[in-house]
């Protein structure tokens, strides 16, 4: 259900949405056009750096993690802002795996995540797993 926008209100910008293959050299230039989009918004410097580091973890599990023995399946990433909140969602298509114990140098996209958003999802599917990040802007 989206929230009925006042009368004297502008129009929220056009939703962002970029597909691409869920490989390393792929995910920068993902992470600078979502940067570019968030630019259009009315936030803050320090905000959007928080939603682009978010985001960019999720994208960074999913190719690292989605696909097994390095194949390049999809990720979409979406973000829509609408009045009050700003929603970020990674989406792949590829198969959880559980986090795994670590030296503790790695193994904390997550926990980043969830301290960066205002509220966070994770919902994992037989067809891949989508991360939905929220923050709220009003």
């Amino acid at each position: 259900m989206t929230d009925p926008l006042p009368p004297d209100a502008p129009a929220p910008p056009a939703p962002f949405h970029r597909r691409s293959a869920a490989v390393a050299d792929r995910l920068p230039a993902l992470r600078e056009a979502l940067a570019r989009w968030l630019a259009t918004l009315h936030l803050t410097l320090e905000r959007r750096e928080d939603i682009v580091l978010a985001g960019y973890e999720a994208m960074a599990n999913s190719a690292e993690h989605a696909y097994p023995d390095g194949e390049a399946g999809p990720i979409d990433v979406r973000a829509e802002a609408l009045p009050g909140r700003l929603t970020v969602t990674v989406t792949d298509y590829g198969t959880w795996r559980p986090p795994v114990a670590t030296n503790g140098l790695r193994g904390r996209g997550l926990l980043l995540i969830d301290n960066l958003a205002d509220h966070c999802a994770q919902v994992h599917r037989d067809d891949g797993t989508t991360v939905t990040m929220t923050w709220l802007t009003g």
